[in-house]
């Protein structure tokens, strides 16, 4: 999946996407072509939902209206749904192209429900993810110790009141700007990360750019279980002075070094990232 492109392409087929509310959102007309191989996909939809009555009920829900071009190149407002609406109208379809998502759904539920009985399962499956992606092993042991310090920084917040997504993402900015002089997304564009992707930043900082972010967190994890900040204003004052202490270190480690810990590089090469299979 190329996700400069319009078009992804399954097995020789096009399916139209386009990027909408922050994520991609796939035609439904060509889903249902590709994988229930009709000749007429809007009439097999129409007899899809008439026999599919939760899926007819939440029609609403799962399709959208968006622009797309049609192949004589106009654009229209076709119905599309993103990836989880894409999941569900494939649990409704009867083929053979069909059934190998549906297995591979019901593994992935299996997973999930073996992970929450043992959560070290969904380490070892973030530990291979990364493995296959090509992260050695000392990066991915700094990943997994960064994600254990965010979940308690962002544990930390609930515990002072910060309930809006948006709270949190204006805090770690605090934090990324006090220790690198730039905002997340800021870092992104340096990295040259797109926009239209849901990349993790962190999967392409190097060792030390992870570390001093976990410094970041973890040392505004403890001012704050320290202090109890009760406002937002507060709690943001507080993002800062910890991003600040991971500033200061980051900079005396550039003078030792001679060099910027901050790099405009990905940690690994597009080109050799392997794929997942």
């Amino acid at each position: 999946m190329n996700k400069n492109n319009k078009l992804v392409i399954f097995e020789s087929k096009q399916i139209r996407r386009v990027w909408h509310n922050g994520e991609w959102f796939f035609s439904v007309v060509d889903v249902v072509e590709v994988l229930a191989e009709s000749m007429n996909p809007k009439q097999y939809l129409k007899k899809l939902r008439s026999r599919d009555e939760e899926l007819n009920l939440k029609w609403g829900t799962i399709c959208t209206p968006v622009e797309m071009f049609g192949k004589d190149n106009k654009k229209r407002k076709v119905n599309a749904t993103n990836l989880k609406g894409a999941f569900r109208l494939i649990q409704s379809i009867s083929s053979k192209k069909a059934e190998p998502f549906k297995m591979w759904l019901a593994q992935v539920g299996k997973d999930r429900i073996d992970e929450i009985e043992n959560p070290e399962l969904a380490q070892e499956r973030i530990k291979q993810i990364y493995e296959q992606k090509g992260y050695p092993k000392d990066w991915i042991d700094k990943r997994l110790r960064g994600m254990a310090i965010r979940q308690n920084l962002t544990d930390e917040w609930k515990e002072r009141g910060i309930k809006i997504q948006s709270d949190f993402a204006i805090l770690t900015a605090e934090i990324s700007k006090a220790c690198f002089g730039m905002t997340p997304s800021e870092y992104k564009k340096l990295k040259n990360i797109p926009s239209k992707s849901k990349a993790n930043l962190r999967d392409n900082m190097t060792d030390l750019e992870l570390i001093f972010t976990m410094l970041g967190e973890r040392v505004t994890t403890e001012i704050s279980q320290e202090e109890k900040p009760d406002t937002f204003t507060k709690n943001k004052k507080v993002a800062k002075r910890g991003g600040e202490v991971a500033g200061k270190a980051r900079k005396n480690a550039e003078k030792e070094i001679g060099k910027s810990v901050i790099l405009k590089n990905n940690y690994l090469d597009n080109k050799k990232l392997k794929k997942l299979k």
